[in-house]
């Protein structure tokens, strides 16, 4: 980049707009995990029931969630909905499109540990002389926390709805101060910080909370 001279200082400028949009985007996957862990739950015992009126219908959400794009869900809750006389504001359709879209994959990977822990590594943990609560640390917890990460990422597709997280934030700066490649650099230094710190953060409590049962 001959000649290029990174102007960093103008995006620093606008710091404290990235953090309240890095904070949009905190707590938007929190919430997006707590909803659907409990969609993720309720549907994995529907997976797993021996009722067709309760597996069929939790089938059919898993599939028809896993095979469309997380994009045109969030298109469809916003502006689809909006056709037929539903407002939703722009920031709960994006909560319910993360948490309907996580939910499914929460289904599989819930239903996924229910099934194992009683059969294969169930055994194998206890023969290894596993605790309940390591079996559970060492099965069931890293999928969830490996979710917390995805949902992080993947959150950013809610600033074409116009919910200010930080990937818009870097959108509305750019408008303002045309440096896109320094806004950019720094925006992806922050989406790193946040998921290995919260990763990081989530093993640690992992380990101290698990040891302690």
């Amino acid at each position: 980049m001959p000649g290029y001279v990174f102007q960093f200082r103008l995006v620093f400028q606008e710091f404290p707009s990235l953090l309240e949009g890095a904070w949009m985007t905190i707590h938007l996957s929190l919430l997006t995990l707590l909803g659907s862990l409990v969609i993720g739950t309720l549907g994995a015992v529907c997976r797993l029931s021996r009722s067709r009126w309760l597996r069929r219908p939790a089938t059919w959400y898993v599939e028809g969630i896993r095979n469309t794009p997380l994009l045109v869900q969030l298109f469809f809750i916003y502006f689809g909905l909006g056709q037929v006389s539903v407002d939703v504001p722009n920031y709960l359709a994006a909560l319910i499109g993360l948490i309907i879209n996580n939910g499914a994959y929460l289904t599989e990977i819930v239903r996924a540990g229910i099934e194992a822990i009683p059969k294969s590594q169930h055994d194998a943990s206890v023969s290894l002389g596993m605790s309940y609560p390591q079996r559970l640390r060492y099965v069931i917890y890293p999928p969830l926390c490996n979710q917390l990460i995805s949902i992080i990422l993947f959150s950013s597709l809610v600033s074409v709805i116009a919910v200010e997280d930080l990937a818009l934030r870097g959108k509305m700066i750019i408008s303002r101060n045309f440096r896109s490649f320094e806004t950019y650099i720094v925006v992806t230094a922050m989406y790193v910080v946040m998921t290995l710190g919260i990763s990081t953060t989530l093993r640690l409590v992992g380990r101290r909370v698990f040891r302690q049962i």
